[in-house]
């Protein structure tokens, strides 16, 4: 039987795995980023874009995470090919980070252009997250499959983790736009994240590894 202190150390593991997980996934230079920043930097619908950004972050890694456990409860096998593909893929990735690490880049957004209505900017962000098919492989079979291998009465938490990276980022992102942005164009800084997201994503590949090949 599992002491308190156990317990609330497994449930801080899980939530910080899937918290370390989204963030590495969604740090990154992109057009959804930058949008961000520039509604940040025009003090434009912040709250709208970055709620929904949030938001639909949320609902697909919900879905991702609760649909894939319904889908491999009775596939153990399958759960665990997944998660070595999973393990795969962070490690693909991790290394992409690092060599990224080894070149300059930065995200710039600039405050010119007419202003948007809430209307035109929520649909604006819209398009930046719901038509890149790279959210639903991040959201909802990558976070998903990896969110699936934790025990039941856990992924609640794994979930609450990746959504609180979601809200803290944007949050950040668009709040703090005025602060970060020029941080953020500094390639140096991106120099440092991606250096970051390697290690964390390499390290979260040995740990879907070890966890897969404990079930065999």
């Amino acid at each position: 039987m599992s002491t308190l202190p156990d317990t609330v150390s497994l449930v801080a593991s899980v939530f910080v795995q899937g918290l370390a997980l989204s963030l590495g996934l969604i740090v990154a230079i992109g057009a959804q980023n930058a949008f961000v920043l520039r509604q940040g930097l025009r003090r434009e619908h912040v709250g709208s874009v970055v709620l929904f950004c949030a938001v639909a972050d949320a609902v697909l890694i919900a879905a991702g995470v609760m649909g894939m456990a319904q889908a491999l409860g009775e596939r153990p096998g399958l759960a665990r090919a997944l998660a070595l593909a999973g393990a795969a893929f962070l490690a693909v990735y991790g290394w992409q980070a690092l060599r990224r690490a080894r070149q300059p880049q930065s995200l710039r957004a600039t405050e010119g252009g007419a202003g948007l209505s809430r209307k035109a900017a929520l649909a604006q962000a819209a398009a930046f997250t719901l038509l890149n098919p790279h959210v639903y492989l991040d959201t909802l079979l990558l976070v998903g499959s990896i969110g699936a291998q934790q025990p039941a009465a856990l992924r609640g938490w794994f979930v609450a983790g990746a959504c609180t990276a979601s809200l803290l980022w944007f949050g950040s992102l668009g709040f703090g736009a005025r602060w970060l942005a020029p941080w953020f164009a500094r390639p140096r800084a991106w120099q440092v994240l991606d250096g970051l997201i390697g290690l964390t994503m390499g390290v979260m590949a040995v740990l879907l590894v070890r966890h897969a090949l404990a079930g065999v």
